[in-house]
C-alpha cells in the first residue's frame, strides 16, 4: 500500500461514493434532504449558466482565431496580404 498514488485513492473514495448514491436514488432513497423542485431548480440554474459559459468560451475563440488580433496576427496578415493571399 505504500505505493498507491493519492489521487488514485481519492478518485475511487469519490466513485465508490458516486455509486452508492446513484444505487440508492435508483432504490427511491435521498441521501441529502432535497426535494424535487429544488433539484429542478438547480438543474435549470447550471443548464443555463453552462450554456451561457460555452457560448461566451465559443464566441471568443472564434473571434480570437479568425481575426489578426495579436501582434504575430497583425505580421501575417501583412504577410498574406503582400503574396496577394487574402480578399
Amino acid at each position: 500500500m505504500k505505493n498507491v498514488d493519492k489521487g488514485t485513492v481519492v478518485r475511487t473514495v469519490l466513485l465508490f461514493i458516486a455509486l452508492v448514491n446513484q444505487t440508492l436514488m435508483m432504490c427511491g432513497k435521498s441521501v441529502l434532504p432535497i426535494s424535487e423542485d429544488q433539484i429542478n431548480t438547480l438543474a435549470d440554474a447550471l443548464y443555463m449558466a453552462g450554456s451561457a459559459a460555452f457560448t461566451i468560451v465559443t464566441s471568443l475563440i472564434a473571434w480570437f482565431k479568425n481575426n489578426y488580433v495579436t501582434e504575430k496576427g497583425k505580421q501575417q496578415k501583412d504577410v498574406l496580404q503582400q503574396k496577394g493571399l487574402t480578399k
